[in-house]
């Protein structure tokens, strides 16, 4: 299973407006704390405010909040935007039908690890994902202190 630059991305972009606790955000602000460069966010930020995960604000104070709430937010969902399915084979996409099923020996493999998959993501939010960050931003400062 390979996660693409743009799920990763966009997950860490959520994390940070996310962390500003429903202050407005800049994308050039996500852009410089993440290293995410910024052509490559504002294509990231248009997918996921059609899907509903961030707004934009207007005004001197302007930039970009969440839409909802970070604990209604999971990372499936996120990932699913992004990426599309997230099947590690085609044989256990949800619209399949496998044709091999019958001599297929690493079916029940391939749908243990989706299972696994679609378990992790959907029980990480959003919520849990800034706490982490910020869990793992404040060890960082006091190794550096």
């Amino acid at each position: 299973m390979w996660i693409s630059t743009r799920a990763q991305y966009g997950l860490r972009a959520l994390i940070e407006i996310g962390r500003h606790h429903g202050e407005s955000v800049s994308l050039r602000d996500v852009s410089r704390r993440q290293g995410i460069s910024l052509h490559y966010l504002e294509q990231l930020v248009a997918s996921l405010r059609r899907a509903g995960f961030v707004k934009s604000v207007r005004g001197a104070k302007g930039g970009y909040q969440l839409a909802r709430a970070p604990q209604d937010i999971t990372a499936y969902e996120v990932v699913v935007v992004m990426e599309g399915s997230i099947a590690p084979v085609a044989c256990v996409e949800e619209d399949h039908e496998c044709t091999s099923s019958s001599v297929c020996g690493t079916q029940d493999l391939w749908k243990r690890v989706d299972d696994a998959l679609r378990d992790v993501l959907g029980s990480s939010t959003l919520r849990d994902l800034i706490q982490e960050a910020e869990v793992n931003e404040h060890g960082r400062l006091i190794q550096l202190a």
